[in-house]
């Protein structure tokens, strides 16, 4: 079953939380202890209504605020599909959280609050939206039950965002505006008819209608070595394979291969997952590939096809979203983690901070605090084998680690 991973964004109380805990219960994907919990929960809270943002909000800090501090994954499925929703904070001050949760989804919800409309945070959300190549973002204008779920209203806010829209480099995106209650349903799972002059498709419509392979980043094929598998069995005694993920496109028996960074070439003889063979590898499988020549092929390496190769060098310019305490400054030494490598990393230049509400960049900055996003040069102590981000978000991004305390400090977007 095909699994559609979205995104949500909204300011404090948009009710990013609410809509996800109405999609549970309206698929029936709430268990009987959790629904129970919210009927009991609500009633001592005093609500004539369930509050379904107590299927999402799990944490105690996050209970007793009435706010999401953390990136949250929720699963459910529908008869066509299964989803993993990323529900992600909305303060400022995580912009890390969302640009974590946006990171690996190929849809986002944008909530908007109806009796206030666009705001600064909304900016934000749809800047690291379109930061990251989602491709299918639904703008819902919330609670429209406290507007009397006037069309003037919703108008007015579709033509605010369209103007945001403006403002993006981002052209494949595709925007939905939907009107919704998500306290009362309308518009989320079922059709509302408080909106009778809005003809699309509700939240769960929409998602249930997207194509995955459409909304996917689908780019080349990319399969970095993760294990060289040598049994050395009686029946594999000659047996030698390499283990990896297929990422972006898809390889297949015959395929001719160039392994990086040798620049040796042979092809593909044999596709294996577990004890089956397979003529094609479709991307985002894990597989066992072996090759037609007896070529040096070690954990790290890449294969990719002939004719399509990434670029290699020791020096990138990436977009940095910095997630540390410790600031990232110029000069400073990193571990850049890229696919299953790890290189040592110099800070070259921060080119420029970018304000993520399209106010413009800063170009005298020379370090990066916590939730700061910036066009940075990197010097890499050896080559990597990597792509544009735009082309290829897998072998397009990295991660980076603080060399003292192993933490992730930031991630990057390769320009």
């Amino acid at each position: 079953m095909e699994v559609l991973k979205i995104a949500t964004a909204g300011s404090v109380d948009d009710g990013k939380s609410t809509l996800i805990g109405r999609l549970l219960y309206d698929t029936k994907s709430l268990t009987e202890d959790k629904l129970e919990a919210i009927e009991k929960t609500s009633k001592q809270k005093g609500y004539d209504y369930l509050d379904f943002s107590l299927a999402t909000d799990g944490l105690v800090a996050e209970r007793e605020q009435g706010i999401t501090i953390d990136v949250a994954h929720i699963y459910f499925s529908t008869a066509s599909k299964s989803y993993i929703i990323a529900d992600t904070p909305g303060h400022v001050e995580y912009t890390r959280n969302m640009v974590t949760g946006a990171s690996t989804s190929q849809a986002a919800i944008i909530l908007i609050d109806a009796r206030k409309g666009v705001v600064e945070q909304t900016n934000r959300h749809f800047f690291i939206n379109n930061l990251l190549r989602v491709k299918e973002v639904i703008v819902a204008v919330n609670k429209m039950d406290l507007v009397d779920f006037s069309e003037e209203k919703y108008n007015a806010i579709k033509a605010d965002f369209e103007q945001l829209m403006s403002k993006r480099d981002y052209a494949e995106q595709k925007i939905t505006f939907i009107p919704v209650s998500a306290l009362k349903g309308d518009n989320v799972v079922d059709k509302s008819q408080n909106t009778p002059w809005y003809n699309g498709e509700t939240i769960l419509e929409h998602l249930e209608g997207l194509d995955l392979a459409a909304v996917s980043n689908v780019g080349t094929p990319r399969f970095p070595v993760q294990y060289v598998v040598r049994p050395k069995t009686e029946e594999f005694h000659d047996f030698r394979g390499f283990t990896g993920k297929v990422y972006g496109g898809e390889l297949s028996v015959g395929d001719e291969v160039v392994v990086l960074p040798s620049m040796t070439r042979s092809k593909i003889k044999n596709i294996y997952f577990y004890d089956t063979e397979y003529q094609t590898a479709p991307r985002r499988s894990s597989v066992t590939i072996t090759l037609e020549d007896e070529v040096n092929v070690s954990r790290g390496d890449m294969l990719v096809k002939v004719g399509d190769l990434p670029t290699i060098d020791k020096q990138l310019t990436a977009t940095v979203s910095w997630m540390d305490t410790d600031n990232m400054i110029t000069g400073g030494k990193y571990i850049v983690q890229h696919g299953i490598n790890k290189v040592l990393a110099k800070v070259d230049a921060i080119e420029h901070k970018i304000h993520p509400d399209y106010s413009g960049i800063d170009e005298s900055s020379t370090s990066l605090e916590m939730n700061d996003i910036a066009k940075v040069r990197l010097k890499l102590n050896r080559p990597i084998f990597y792509d544009r981000f735009k082309n290829h978000r897998t072998n397009g991004s990295f991660i980076i680690i603080d060399s003292r305390t192993n933490n992730t400090a930031g991630v990057g977007f390769i320009s």
